[in-house]
């Protein structure tokens, strides 16, 4: 496996995950019988109980207002959506549909591809938050539910939806599986909301412009989307109609986002075709006890109302660093797997192959405002330097030109090292992610334990 194919694979998920919620079949859905509402006199947002929980209503106050969530199929809506191996996924011998083989292990909160929707089997309404837990399905397959829990916390505060999700594995395959790309959630508007926004430039958090992602031509020789896939360095899009009104999204755990439209511009309301879609995305190691958090917030309002929102509660206070107490941190591996989960105080890797790789999650920072980086690490390695490569704003992705290499101690203790990353003269300017190679051979028993990797200022 070489350093790209993990984000081959990531964009692969997050190119088919879309298509599933679009070609599920022929009917359109009917309006669902049972929903649990909040309602703050602001915004209103409902969830289906006959289909996991997803989110299936979202507008302004009051009954009569129009709900911005497409519900043209059961797999689209608002919900959660992720993704794992092997691929494809046969559990005892049965065969996915073809159509989504490719998606592997993949549940999904409302339903399967064969229109079995997902059981709730926790719900409560108190009038303020919304509790749910159902379990998903597996969308490739035929009524076939996932070895999972998924887990969502629901409140309002004024003109957003604050939700909270949790992934509980409980797969009977042991197997550590590579990262693969997850939607953080899958959002899909109304064809009234047809305007794609976000910022992607390098200078977020300055007011700069922001840029509107063109709709893109369908697959070559296919009638199907083709979804846009950019860096949000302030972590939102939005989806907005003719008068740049409508629904943004701000989840700050991921920087990658995709998204764009499907169908006629500016028509269609909740059960038409026509429909837009975001989701911010990141590529996560999803074991098989595996416990995932992450959160986000729905912005109902105009797109300044949803800029605002990003720039006052995103802006980071400090340069990106991973410390590996509880979880990866959003890190993963080429060459090299790790003792698996739970997470206890350090990343404990081992080297299956040569050129072994630990690939941090995409982020964003200046160069010059962080010339250091600090690794607490024990390796066990054949005695050759260790790398950490860099990836400037707007590379696809690593390059041979840009790391620094430097001598560890290979006797298995923890030491301290730091790393000048600005003797690199290609290490200027905005970047967006690191690489460590802790050597460039491998054998049995190799490997290398992190506690932490932190980016910091000059002395």
């Amino acid at each position: 496996m070489n350093q790209l194919e993990p984000e081959r694979d990531a964009m692969h998920a997050r190119y088919l995950a879309p298509l599933l919620m679009l070609l599920i079949g022929a009917a359109p859905a009917t309006q669902p019988a049972h929903l649990s509402f909040l309602d703050n006199g602001i915004i209103r947002v409902g969830v289906n109980l006959d289909a996991g929980g997803a989110i299936t209503h979202l507008s302004a106050a009051g009954e009569d207002a129009e709900n911005l969530v497409n519900n043209w199929d059961w797999g689209r809506q608002i919900q959660m959506s992720h993704y794992a191996g092997p691929v494809p996924f046969k559990p005892a011998g049965k065969q996915p549909a073809a159509i989504w083989a490719g998606l592997g292990w993949n549940p999904v909160q409302a339903g399967d591809h064969f229109k079995n929707k997902s059981k709730v089997v926790e719900h409560r309404n108190d009038g303020k938050t919304i509790i749910l837990t159902c379990i998903p399905m597996q969308w490739p397959l035929d009524n076939v539910p996932s070895e999972c829990l998924f887990q969502t916390r629901i409140t309002l505060e004024k003109n957003t939806v604050r939700v909270s999700c949790r992934l509980t594995n409980q797969r009977s395959d042991h197997t550590q599986y590579p990262a693969r790309g997850q939607e953080l959630p899958a959002i899909y508007t109304i064809g009234k909301l047809y305007r794609l926004f976000s910022y992607s430039g390098d200078k977020p958090f300055t007011g700069e412009a922001i840029e509107r992602i063109e709709k893109r031509n369908p697959v070559p020789g296919t009638t199907m989307p083709n979804w846009s896939h950019w860096q949000a360095t302030e972590n939102w899009a939005a989806l907005v109609n003719d008068k740049d009104w409508g629904v943004g999204v701000w989840n700050p755990s991921t920087f990658e986002f995709s998204g764009g439209f499907y169908g006629k511009e500016g028509a269609g309301g909740t059960h038409d075709d026509p429909t837009g879609y975001i989701a911010p995305t990141g590529l996560q190691i999803l074991d098989c006890n595996v416990v995932y958090d992450y959160s986000y917030a729905l912005i109902v309002g105009s797109l300044a109302d949803i800029r605002a929102y990003a720039m006052e509660h995103g802006k980071p206070s400090g340069l990106p660093a991973w410390r590996f107490q509880s979880d990866r941190q959003g890190c993963y591996y080429v060459n090299a797997s790790d003792t698996g989960w739970p997470i206890r105080g350090e990343l404990d890797v081992q080297l299956s192959s040569d050129d072994p790789q630990l690939i941090g999650p995409m982020n964003f920072w200046q160069a010059s405002d962080a010339p250091l980086v600090r690794i607490e690490a024990a390796f066990k390695t054949q005695g050759s330097p260790a790398v950490l490569y860099f990836r400037a704003f707007g590379d696809a992705g690593f390059t041979a030109d840009k790391f620094v290499s430097f001598p560890v101690q290979t006797d298995g203790v923890y030491h301290v090292y730091e790393v000048d990353l600005s003797k690199s003269p290609a290490y200027r300017g905005a970047m967006t992610q690191l690489r460590l190679d802790p050597a460039a051979t491998a054998k049995s028993g190799d490997g290398v334990k992190v506690r932490s990797i932190e980016l910091r200022s000059a002395k």
